[in-house]
């Protein structure tokens, strides 16, 4: 998308291109039927390209408004009356903040300015609505004072500023930059001297007005900037003596397009391409048209902003796919290097085997076999814990006489097909008290099976008890006493987990 200017002033309107410092005129356009019918068919050819639209007009007015502190919709709302009532009939209007009173109430002045014969505008404004171009806005020359005058380093505190254009002079009062009034004079001498001695009465008149309406003090220093050719130079020198509170200082304007980096310099007294370059590198923050005017470039605005949002996702995703093939690439190699280390391990492997004997069996045979070995190995218990268990009960009951034991280790499966290992320890005895009764009998007995189940994972099984004292017998002492003198027979059996 290019960048195109239209200067439009009271007899046509003229388009340029703005190219790296350089303004290339592409066509003058008459406020007639042939003259807008000609700017429809360039517009029809640049349909893509951005637009702003500077104005030198004389129908511009500036107003000073003091507003309450508000914010929002509210601000806007109450600027929008203001602006009304000031220049009921136009809608190339604006408004600058000056900044706020330093009072309790602390008020908003403002700066009301209105281009305020928009029927002027109309027929171009239709023309670039009907082409759908991306109007980034419509300014006026005299708000281009103040940026110029900044880029060239001189004192925008309060000063005139001077030039011609179009066959007129445009005067400007600035105030910190910002400019406070401006007026255009047409020029009734195009000559040399007639512009200097215009130059000369438009200042002495515009201090006079200035004094009138209070903006400046009648003994305050006023200096006043006027931008001419270089052959112009001494003729406006001799008409322009600092005189009173006047203080003149001449702007070369072939210095002033060099120092603003225009390549183009100005081939007579007029400054248009100075502040259409001005325009195209130091744009003003507020400008006159409407929303309605500025519909396309809205548009405009939201499809590049689409277009760079596409392509930063774009970036990331080449950006994302980059690191990826990296990290791809990164692992091929380590998997070929641990292809390699492998392959050399086998070697190594295959050559050490090589010297050993040969078995009838094959590899996987074998490493079946010693896997099933270790797990064997883990598997494998001795009885010590259990006889160290059982010898220490027997040697507090005396009574109890050990006449067999059995250990042994096995391997119980649950359902999940899990080897659980366990100990089993079978006692055979008999409880030695002859001439005692049953009940001090089965009392010795129940107190050994307890005394064995103290220890931590032991479970006893009763397989036979002294006394046959299950349901539907009776407990009874011996017929004789060669019966009651037998030593009483058991039977036990004790299950042991290994503890965790």
């Amino acid at each position: 998308m290019k960048s195109r200017i239209l200067y439009l002033n009271t007899h046509r309107l003229s388009a340029y291109a703005w190219q790296q410092g350089r303004l290339l005129p592409e066509g003058d356009f008459d406020n007639d039927e042939a003259g807008l019918q000609q700017f429809s068919d360039y517009l029809a050819a640049h349909r893509q390209d951005r637009f702003a639209l500077l104005a030198n007009v004389a129908e511009e007015g500036h107003a000073h408004e003091t507003i309450p502190f508000l914010r929002g919709a509210d601000r806007q709302t109450l600027i929008s009356r203001k602006i009304g009532q000031h220049f009921q009939g136009t809608a190339l209007a604006t408004a600058v903040s000056l900044g706020y009173e330093k009072t309790q109430r602390k008020n908003e002045k403002l700066l009301l300015a209105a281009l305020t014969n928009p029927a002027h505008f109309e027929p171009w404004l239709q023309r670039l609505a009907s082409a759908e171009i991306a109007l980034s806005g419509i300014y006026s020359l005299a708000q281009l004072g103040g940026p110029l005058l900044r880029k060239l380093g001189l004192g925008t505190a309060r000063c005139l500023l001077l030039s011609m254009q179009d066959h007129s002079v445009r005067s400007s009062y600035l105030a910190n930059g910002q400019v406070y009034f401006s007026r255009m004079t047409p020029l009734a001498d195009s000559s040399i001297a007639g512009i200097a001695g215009t130059f000369a009465a438009e200042s002495a008149k515009l201090q006079q007005y200035l004094i009138g309406q209070r903006l400046i003090g009648r003994e305050e220093a006023l200096p006043v900037y006027i931008v001419a050719h270089p052959h112009t130079l001494p003729a406006i020198e001799n008409a322009c003596p600092d005189r009173g509170q006047l203080a003149f200082h001449i702007i070369d304007s072939h210095t002033a397009a060099s120092r603003l980096g225009l390549h183009a310099l100005p081939d007579d007294n007029r400054s248009d391409t100075l502040f259409m370059h001005l325009l195209a590198i130091a744009t003003p923050s507020q400008q006159f048209a409407g929303e309605v005017h500025r519909h396309h470039f809205r548009l405009a605005q939201l499809r590049h902003g689409l277009i760079a949002a596409g392509l930063v996702a774009l970036l990331g995703s080449l950006l994302y796919s980059a690191k990826q093939i990296y990290a791809a690439h990164a692992l091929r190699d380590d998997a070929r290097s641990l292809s390699a280390s492998a392959a050399e391990l086998d070697r190594r492997y295959q050559a050490a085997a090589s010297t050993l004997p040969q078995l009838d069996i094959d590899s996987e045979t074998l490493r079946l076999l010693t896997s099933r070995h270790a797990e064997l190995s883990r598997q494998q218990r001795r009885p010590d814990a259990a006889f160290s268990q059982v010898g220490q009960t027997l040697e507090r009951m005396p009574n109890v006489v050990l006449e067999g034991i059995e250990w042994k280790n096995q391997i119980q499966f649950s359902p999940g097909n899990t080897g659980e290992t366990g100990e089993i320890t079978t006692l055979r005895g008999s409880i030695n008290l002859p001439q005692a009764e049953p009940r001090r009998v089965l009392a010795i007995f129940d107190d050994f099976i307890d005394s064995l189940r103290l220890a931590a994972g032991v479970t006893v099984n009763v397989r036979q008890r002294p006394f046959d004292i299950e349901s539907g017998s009776t407990l009874r002492g011996g017929d004789g006493g060669e019966e009651a003198a037998k030593p009483r027979q058991f039977a036990l059996e004790i299950v042991r987990r290994p503890t965790p």
